[in-house]
């Protein structure tokens, strides 16, 4: 049995309109990462562009010492809302249970309005890359209801973080 490891996370936060100081969505993800003990190793704001998500994503998953890149914002329906498509190019292995879970999560909260939610998560270069949307509230469910297990070596029978980790 694996104990818990603290991992290297990326935060991007992906919006038009979002600067630091009121990016209250990447706020939720580094302040829940690092009270479960993770370490913030970069956090970033792109526009929606699929390019400039891409050149982000692309550079935190080619860096060793990140071990999950995690994306909130530009997964709706808006014309401006690339963030899967910009994504999904770069795994070498998806995760379609991420997306499913994550609306049976989001369910509760939200209702059907769930099916808009296009969550995704894939595995590229021994990294977790995950998309989630972007407001506070379905961060908190992504954090608390997916990744908070699935980034902690302990959780068994399976993690996403043995594959971060390379164990």
């Amino acid at each position: 049995m694996h104990e818990f490891t603290p991992l290297n996370l990326a935060i991007l936060t992906i919006s038009d309109t979002r600067r630091p100081e009121d990016d209250r969505s990447g706020q939720v993800l580094v302040e829940r990462a690092e009270a479960d003990g993770h370490r913030i190793a970069a956090r970033s704001i792109v526009i929606d562009d699929r390019y400039a998500i891409r050149a982000a994503v692309s550079a935190w998953i080619a860096d060793a010492a990140v071990n999950a890149v995690i994306c909130t914002g530009g997964t709706g329906f808006s014309e401006r809302d690339v963030t899967p498509e910009a994504v999904e190019v770069l795994f070498d292995r998806p995760i379609p249970g991420f997306g499913e879970l994550f609306r049976q999560i989001s369910y509760a909260s939200i209702g059907t309005s769930t099916l808009q939610s296009r969550v995704v998560a894939g595995i590229a270069n021994q990294t977790l890359i995950a998309a989630l949307p972007g407001s506070p509230g379905a961060c908190r469910d992504g954090w608390q209801g997916i990744l908070r297990e699935q980034l902690d070596a302990s959780h068994r029978p399976c993690n996403l973080a043995e594959l971060a980790l390379g164990v």
